[in-house]
């Protein structure tokens, strides 16, 4: 069995839309980048983020997007506004767009405990 290199990207969010910023991350986390990239194993890097706080949203998306769930109890439909999100935790907007790009498997939680967000 080969040995798994992972090697640590550190990534600077100013300025960076939110959606190509997450993308990228998608990428790196997955191992896409490698020549040895296969579907079905976690092959991929660290990702650090600095300056999370200065995500750029381009559009009305602070304003406009809404993060909906439900609670799985009658009547618990919960809205929350992206801007809401953001002041609260920068980091957890990051987090969320990412993890919608990822694949929907088991792999999937080891590949976010990869990525590590610096607020400031």
């Amino acid at each position: 069995m080969e040995k798994i290199i992972r090697t640590t990207h550190q990534l600077d969010a100013t300025n960076r839309p939110l959606g190509r910023l997450a993308s990228q991350i998608a990428v790196l986390l997955m191992g896409k980048n490698k020549a040895t990239y296969r579907s079905h194993l976690d092959e991929g890097d660290t990702v650090e983020i600095i300056n999370a706080a200065k995500i750029k949203f381009t559009g009305k998306k602070l304003e406009q997007k809404e993060y909906i769930w439900h609670t799985n109890h009658p009547g618990g439909l919960k809205r929350k506004k992206v801007k809401e999100v953001f002041a609260a935790d920068p980091g957890k907007v990051l987090t969320i767009a990412v993890m919608g790009m990822l694949p929907k498997n088991k792999l999937r939680d080891q590949m976010i405990k990869r990525l590590k967000i610096n607020k400031i």
